[in-house]
């Protein structure tokens, strides 16, 4: 067999196995931030019965449309941003 072909067979075995592993580490990543942060931060929401959407109330009103909270336009503010 010639050397590169070896080094070949081995790269394509080793890139199966890391594939393997990078899944499993992907789902213990994420189910760790799903236990510590959101499934507890979604709880206390429930609990508390927050409605961070202003969800609850649609249904009554004709729109969902809100008016923004902004400041009026001035050039000091636009000299600012940029």
């Amino acid at each position: 067999m010639e050397p590169e072909s070896i080094w070949r067979r081995l790269l394509n075995g080793w890139m199966a196995i890391t594939a393997r592993f990078g899944f499993v580490q992907t789902l213990v990543i994420l189910a760790f931030f799903y236990a510590t942060l959101i499934g507890p931060t979604s709880l206390m929401l429930a609990v508390t019965r927050r409605d961070l959407l202003n969800k609850r109330h649609l249904g009554a009103k004709e729109t969902a449309w809100q008016e923004a909270d902004s400041a009026k336009p001035d050039f000091e503010r636009a000299k600012r941003m940029s």
